[in-house]
């Protein structure tokens, strides 16, 4: 795990020691920055494979660091796991609305904090970002060819859901918010709303099948592609 460079982002100092001294005993090399303005600085100049980020920052807060990632070319896919002391379901929403890929609530085991950064980043490693095909339990993405089979058999889709099928795949996982999807995919002066996005997913769902049962709705927040099939 030694390749993998975290970036830990909490101004209390004695977390940010024992948030290192765990993630150095399991191998990883860490970084620590102690306000969001120093995270975003060290974002600019350094590669990270992935960032621990407190919610309550001085500055920019967690919540503002994250939505920048997301937005900034070269780190947006950068996996994010959210530390906070605020533990309550409209709290973990707007964590998740940002773009985090996991919430720890303080106070939080260590053990499971390494257990958690080592599972996401075991996913991204194993990701088939950089392939022309993508494949995953019987579905098969050509990225070239802008075609998509389930079971062997071809599924028309329009390019909007080719690629709301090619992020949520890519990034199965993680939850996508509405929002970011309308950003990413509609792009954001587009006249359109969050219901657009509820629209095509059950459209997209229906084209593929069984196979739909991967994209999970994440209630209050958005969708997921997941490894497992939902009902």
């Amino acid at each position: 795990m030694s390749k993998y460079r975290i970036l830990i982002v909490e101004d209390d100092e004695n977390i940010s020691r024992l948030i290192e001294y765990n993630l150095k005993g399991a191998g990883f090399d860490c970084y620590v920055a102690f306000s969001g303005e120093d995270a975003l600085e060290s974002l600019s100049r350094e590669d990270f494979d992935l960032v621990i980020l407190d919610l309550m920052l001085p500055g920019i807060d967690g919540v503002q660091v994250c939505k920048t990632i997301r937005k900034s070319a070269g780190i947006c896919d950068t996996p994010v796991i959210m530390l906070t002391a605020k533990g309550h379901e409209v709290d973990r929403i707007i964590g998740f609305e940002a773009g985090a890929d996991d919430y720890v609530v303080k106070p939080f085991s260590p053990r499971e904090l390494v257990l958690r950064v080592k599972a996401i980043l075991s996913r991204a490693n194993s990701s088939n970002k950089g392939k022309d095909v993508l494949e995953f339990n019987g579905i098969k993405i050509d990225l070239e060819g802008h075609r998509v089979f389930v079971e062997g058999k071809e599924v028309r889709l329009t390019k909007i859901e080719f690629n709301l099928l090619t992020t949520l795949f890519e990034r199965r996982g993680r939850v996508q918010s509405r929002d970011r999807l309308l950003d990413e995919i509609w792009d954001i002066s587009a006249d359109v709303t969050t219901r657009t996005v509820d629209t095509h997913i059950k459209r997209l769902r229906k084209k593929l099948g069984k196979a739909g049962r991967f994209i999970e709705t994440v209630r209050g927040i958005g969708y997921r592609f997941s490894e497992e099939a939902g009902n």
